[in-house]
């Protein structure tokens, strides 16, 4: 019958370390993988917002006969524009709630002018806030 010493106890320091390693790689690669997830949440939830606004800028033209100014800007969605050319048929809001920041944390961009061949667009500049950009920080359009 063999007697138990105290070395056979447990886990040497060695094989800790490897384990902790092991875990630790694990780790990375599904954090890692996640965050690619994150990203693609945060362009299909743009892409979501600004097709609302645009449903909700052609609802407005019906009732106002124009598309809000740069200058109303999409707030005019959700609250009557007090700026010159006050629109008459005013019928909102056209949105359930206040204009939202994108998911990154900045404004939707509208413009009446910014594409002569549309009458409006709305744009997100993704992740890095500056327009233009690839990967996640490519702009993301009311157009495509």
């Amino acid at each position: 019958m063999r007697i138990k010493s105290k070395k056979d106890d447990g886990f040497s320091f060695a094989e800790t370390i490897a384990v902790l390693a092991i875990m630790l790689i694990l780790t990375a690669g599904v954090g890692f993988s996640a965050a690619g997830y994150v990203q693609k949440a945060r362009r299909l939830s743009a892409e979501s917002q600004i097709e609302v606004y645009r449903l909700a800028l052609q609802s407005y033209y019906l009732d106002c006969g124009s598309y809000p100014t740069d200058e109303q800007g999409l707030e005019a969605l959700w609250e009557k524009p007090v700026l010159y050319p006050v629109p008459s048929g005013w019928n909102g809001p056209y949105v359930d709630k206040e204009i939202q920041k994108d998911p990154w944390g900045n404004d939707f961009v509208y413009s009446t002018r910014r594409n002569r061949k549309l009458p409006f667009t709305v744009v997100s500049f993704g992740s890095d806030g500056f327009e233009g950009g690839d990967g996640d920080a490519e702009d993301i359009v009311s157009w495509k």
